[in-house]
């Protein structure tokens, strides 16, 4: 009687969280592998003639089962991991690799989807048919279908050993960040803010220390960088958060992705590609590195130019506390928090208050609402952790989706936000939608505040929560963020603007002790400070996004550090930056192959999501009703029901250029004229 295996009976199809153990998933994942396996095997050997439903539409469905399982597997693994979890993870990943080999590669069922390919313009198929089976014959013939022998052979061992890589990779990195924290005495609290002392005070009880520590948690640590005033533990911190994945030992990810790298460009020439990033962006929109590494550069230039003279400023500032030494990576955040300060009258612990946790919540529920007229009413239902709350989202009294939030960092839970499905909308079928963040817990008793940036995250992430509730298709391969990896960041992404809405910040930006709303003085000068340190934030960013575009486009480096290094001297790095995620802790690159070659994808999508906000003020506002339903009907509702430069022409009627991004991170002297990313 395995609760993974039985009908959920829970409310809305939940997952029983409550009644399942780490033991149920190995026999579950099992017999999910059983019956996956037998379904695809009736398919392939379907004594009937092939046709759209007995082929494709039966093979849309043969994995049901698992996927139910893995959903929950990898909710827990992600966000409550443990040694039993790890060890599974372990286990799946060569059996996982090996059924997905052995479904594309079968040839009696390839043959089957080539038949209905070659037929395709005689079998009548509506949009989302054609889609459907144009994908399918596609993910087929990229994933091996076509080779023979050898060649076969070889790229399921290389499938299998980078699905292993990728699992061992973020493993090392959990566990650096996990094992990793600096105590705090009593002396070191000094020039920190109340928030950032009852933080530490709090990650101090989750980590079982009597005091206060610093953790690797980005929502700690940056404010820690921005506030202490000693110097000595700001490298610490500094030097631990980017040392991760690099400290020599069993967790040590620098041979693994030289490894991964290696791996990857045997898989493209295996597929016929001169390079892996040749093979990756054939099915984005950018199309090719070369389209990617000149948008990029267009922005690096004036990023660049902006964040040295920053860094110019930065070190007069040094200099008048009587230091003479180079600025360096540990002391910008320091040193451009107190210039925050002193040009526009703004710091963090002024701010913070007025960005509570529930209260940002609550703005993204009500945006949603004016937009897209979604409704939001607390659940009970069974959960993957305690600090996870649901909701249940509805539209005119119609059930629209179930959404989960998991906002707090604590140990074993992989670092970063993310947004996930624990069941994907398909006809008949509303989804489950899961938001994790790494945000600071607050101390019992105590509302937790956020930065603007973390408020920022949440925005972010229920964008992509978006994208996946109001999904209105047929098949779940093209539901919700089921799209190009460069179009899938643009609902999250313009999600952000509607954080800096001035009658958004009024209605929920109040004040922790006093419920009042931010004062407009206040409002104002955040939102003038909205570019300020923007060279800062581009520099890191494209920097990271240059590194993971060279590793993929020519040959693999037998050192990745010192390709590194070599990229980043070519490009003219500001000594005082490093990159955003330096090569042993890029799990967006390294923990599975979703955004290698692909890290630019933010920056792509920002192209469009400057250009679609602008949509919005062109026309009757924030909340105009009649953009808010075109970006539901091309984009959000619509999934990859087509291809991603047809569903942003057909929302705004023209593809954007740079211009628009680069007007909103206030680097606009060097824009290059309009006619789409180039």
């Amino acid at each position: 009687m395995n609760p993974l295996l039985q009908d959920w009976t829970a409310p809305y199809g939940m997952p029983p969280f409550d009644a399942i153990t780490d033991d149920d998933f190995a026999p579950a994942v099992d017999a999910a592998l059983d019956d996956a396996r037998a379904t695809v095997a009736a398919i392939a050997d379907n004594p009937d003639a092939p046709t759209f439903a007995n082929t494709v539409e039966a093979l849309e469905r043969a994995d049901e089962k698992l996927d139910r399982v893995l959903s929950v597997f990898f909710t827990l693994a992600g966000t409550s991991s443990n040694p039993k979890r790890e060890e599974l993870s372990r286990r799946f990943s060569p059996k996982l690799s090996a059924y997905s080999s052995e479904v594309t590669m079968n040839r009696a069922l390839f043959a089957r989807i080539d038949d209905l390919w070659q037929r395709r313009d005689a079998l009548g198929l509506d949009t989302e048919g054609a889609r459907l089976l144009f994908l399918t014959h596609r993910s087929f013939v990229r994933q091996g279908a076509l080779l023979e022998g050898a060649d076969r052979e070889r790229l399921a061992e290389v499938k299998a050993r980078l699905a292993m890589l990728g699992v061992q990779f973020t493993q090392n990195l959990l566990a650096d960040e996990r094992d990793w924290f600096m105590e705090l005495a009593e002396g070191d609290l000094e020039g920190l803010p109340q928030f950032v002392v009852d933080a530490a005070r709090s990650a101090g009880e989750e980590k079982g220390v009597a005091g206060p520590v610093v953790t690797l948690s980005r929502s700690l640590i940056v404010p820690f960088l921005q506030f202490s005033p000693r110097r000595d533990l700001r490298e610490r911190a500094w030097r631990a958060w980017t040392g991760r994945g690099a400290n020599g030992g069993e967790t040590d990810n620098r041979a693994i992705a030289a490894e991964i790298l290696q791996l990857r460009a045997e898989r493209a020439r295996l597929l016929g590609h001169d390079s892996f990033a040749d093979w990756k962006l054939e099915t984005e929109m950018a199309g090719s590195p070369d389209r990617v590494r000149d948008l990029l550069m267009q922005v690096w230039k004036p990023a660049r130019a902006a964040a040295l003279a920053d860094a110019d400023v930065l070190t007069a500032m040094m200099r008048q506390d009587g230091m003479n030494s180079v600025l360096e990576p540990y002391d910008w955040r320091y040193y451009a928090e107190r210039r925050r300060a002193q040009e526009h009258d703004l710091n963090e612990a002024e701010l913070k208050p007025y960005f509570q946790l529930d209260r940002m919540i609550e703005a993204a529920f009500a945006c949603a609402h004016r937009l897209f007229g979604l409704s939001f009413a607390p659940v009970d239902v069974p959960l993957h952790h305690p600090d996870a709350r649901a909701w249940e989202v509805t539209r005119d009294g119609r059930h629209m989706a179930v959404f989960v939030g998991d906002y707090f960092a604590r140990g074993g839970k992989r670092s970063g936000a993310w947004c996930s499905a624990l069941r994907s909308q398909r006809a008949g079928v509303r989804p489950i939608v899961l938001n994790v963040c790494n945000f600071a817990k607050p101390p019992a008793g105590r509302p937790a505040l956020l930065s603007h940036d973390d408020a920022r995250t949440l925005f972010h992430e229920f964008g992509h929560a978006l994208h996946q509730m109001l999904s209105d298709v047929r098949y779940e391969a093209i539901s919700g963020t089921s799209v190009a990896r460069d179009f899938v960041e643009l609902p999250s992404q313009l999600y952000e603007h509607w954080l800096d809405v001035p009658q958004v910040l009024a209605d929920h930006a109040l004040h922790a002790e006093t419920g009042q709303p931010m004062p407009d003085d206040l409002r104002k000068r955040l939102l003038a400070a909205g570019t300020y340190d923007m060279g800062f934030q581009t520099v890191e960013y494209v920097a990271s996004a240059l590194v993971d575009l060279e590793f993929h486009s020519a040959e693999p480096p037998a050192d990745p550090m010192e390709r590194q290094a070599e990229i980043l001297d070519a490009i003219g790095m500001p000594h005082a930056m490093g990159m955003r995620h330096a090569t042993p802790h890029f799990a967006h690159v390294f923990a599975g192959d979703g955004y290698s070659a692909g890290y630019y994808s933010y920056m792509w999508s920002e192209v469009m999501d400057a250009d679609a906000f602008a949509a919005f003020e062109e026309a009757g506002g924030p909340f105009d009703p009649e953009i808010a339903a075109r970006l539901e009907r091309y984009i959000l509702s619509a999934g990859g029901r087509q291809e991603a430069e047809d569903a942003y022409r057909a929302f705004r009627g023209r593809l954007p250029g740079v211009e628009a991004l680069l007007k909103g991170r206030g680097l606009l002297a060097d824009a290059a004229p309009p006619g789409g990313p180039s």
